[in-house]
């Protein structure tokens, strides 16, 4: 049970947790790296590798999706991004790559104001299609308004409506009708993706709309300003705790399991080990795929928010090119820092703490750990190699 804190006169807190401050304890046994089973499902879909890469433009392209789906992940598209708004999106992504820093938020909105078209949409889903790939897409509730026919009619596998904040009780100016959530998630033939939430509330609202997993976080991510804009957001450790307890609390009323998957903050293999230890079913990443030399922002990643013409809660980091998205997920590893060969560090973590598959990873022993990254690692930092970075 938490204990709350007192703020002052009025004003009680409870303590939440972010991943950097917390450790997973290894138990009586051990196993090889290759028993452990790190599959999971999602919507009927079964994948080997449980990573979903972000639905941003700089992440996420339709050849991008082929190459994820290729490898056991999923990649989801961005359905209100550059690649619905234009035909050919290869030099509006080279305009928001070279443009300085200064003209960036000016170049989003003026790049984001072009109108989306339907006729994109189902090309891009066909196109992905096309090369094997898993069509999972994504669209803001007001996105699945105006074009959730058009992703019907084009058979995309996987829906995600996402928002900063997704709820099922939306209150809207009279003149606005919100998404009935629960109705779209019946109405839709493929199954839909509800996010993102952070407490254990609202998840258990979006799991009996009919959610086919729910998505966990709130301004953690790398390009994300939502925090510093709105002062809104729950640490994911504690975030992904809460709303996992909705998920088993579901299941134990109804006999049906929804996956939840942890998004936003994850960079390294163990961000997504201690996303898994407290209760993910899977993550979603943007950043880490960003680095890919495949990546469609080159060397830049941006939020999902930052084209807002009124309020942009985003920014674009230069987080670079590290390898192949190949090298990324499954490796080889060519770099020390955490950020190649996502797979194996899951496997390798689940084998140290003798979890056979990600139901038994979720009840590995936590504990609180806020020293977890400085213990012992003066000359990393020093020299700035490893953990040092």
């Amino acid at each position: 049970m938490s204990v709350d804190i007192s703020i002052g006169r009025g004003k009680k807190a409870r303590r939440a947790y972010g991943f950097d401050e917390i450790a997973l304890v290894p138990g009586k046994q051990t196993l090889d790296p290759s028993l452990a089973d790190t599959t999971w499902e999602i919507g009927g879909i079964k994948r080997t590798i449980p990573i979903l890469a972000s639905a941003m433009d700089g992440v996420v392209d339709v050849k991008m999706a082929g190459l994820l789906s290729e490898l056991g992940a999923i990649g989801v598209l961005n359905l209100e991004g550059v690649q619905t708004r234009y035909e050919d999106p290869e030099p509006i992504l080279k305009r928001i790559e070279s443009v300085g820093k200064d003209e960036f938020v000016g170049l989003m909105q003026e790049l984001y104001a072009e109108p989306i078209k339907s006729e994109l949409i189902t090309k891009r889903i066909t196109e992905i299609k096309a090369q094997g790939g898993i069509a999972a897409v994504s669209l803001t509730p007001v996105g699945a308004s105006k074009y959730g026919q058009a992703v019907a009619d084009a058979k995309a596998d996987l829906v995600f409506i996402q928002a900063t904040v997704v709820s099922t009780a939306h209150l809207s100016p009279e003149s606005v009708t919100p998404l009935d959530l629960a109705k779209f998630c019946r109405e839709m033939p493929m199954p839909v993706i509800l996010g993102n939430c952070v407490t254990y509330e609202v998840t258990m609202e979006l799991l009996r709309a009919g959610a086919a997993a729910v998505l966990v976080g709130i301004g953690p991510g790398a390009a994300c300003t939502s925090r510093g804009v709105l002062g809104v957001g729950v640490p994911q450790a504690t975030a992904t705790a809460d709303c996992a307890a909705a998920r088993d609390d579901y299941f134990a009323e109804t006999s049906k399991y929804i996956p939840i998957i942890a998004d936003g903050g994850i960079v390294t293999g163990g961000d997504i080990c201690k996303c898994l230890a407290c209760g993910a079913d899977a993550v979603m990443i943007g950043s880490p795929i960003a680095r890919a030399a495949e990546a469609p922002g080159g060397d830049y990643h941006w939020g999902m928010a930052t084209p807002s013409p009124v309020l942009p809660r985003g920014t674009r980091i230069n987080v670079g090119t590290t390898g192949s998205i190949k090298q990324i997920l499954v490796g080889p590893a060519k770099l020390d820092d955490g950020t190649h060969n996502l797979l194996g560090a899951i496997q390798t973590s689940m084998g140290t703490l003798g979890a056979k598959n990600l139901k038994e990873m979720q009840k590995v022993d936590v504990v609180i750990a806020p020293s977890l990254l400085t213990e012992g690692k003066v000359y990393q930092k020093a020299q700035q190699l490893g953990m040092g970075k």
